[in-house]
């Protein structure tokens, strides 16, 4: 059985607001796709992130991790990889370098 991925792609500034729309997303995802075992939040368009967006992320963290979902992240600009290295998020959430590393380690068992 192939393993279902739900790609959340994000734009621009994840802040207070880009982050209720983002919780929305997962809540979605979390109620309406029960075959959805891996989440892959590309961040490749998203220009800044404040702590309401690592406050989402944390979030969406714990709830896809309560019903053995995976939580994986790709494509994070110099200023997300500074704060997740500050907050010690990097060494909590799996983050790859573009989907290509993601579907390439997904394709070798590795999420």
């Amino acid at each position: 059985m192939v393993e279902e991925v739900k790609v959340v792609q994000l734009s621009g500034i994840l802040d207070a607001a880009q982050s209720q729309e983002f919780r929305k997303k997962i809540d979605e995802i979390l109620q309406k796709e029960s075959s959805t075992k891996t989440v892959l939040v590309d961040f490749k368009e998203v220009t800044f992130m404040d702590s309401s967006g690592l406050g989402a992320l944390v979030l969406a963290f714990k709830a896809l991790n309560s019903v053995d979902k995976n939580f994986v992240i790709c494509s994070i600009n110099e200023q997300v990889r500074i704060l997740f290295e500050l907050t010690s998020m990097d060494k909590i959430f799996k983050i790859y370098s573009n989907r290509e590393e993601f579907n390439q380690a997904v394709s070798f068992g590795i999420s």
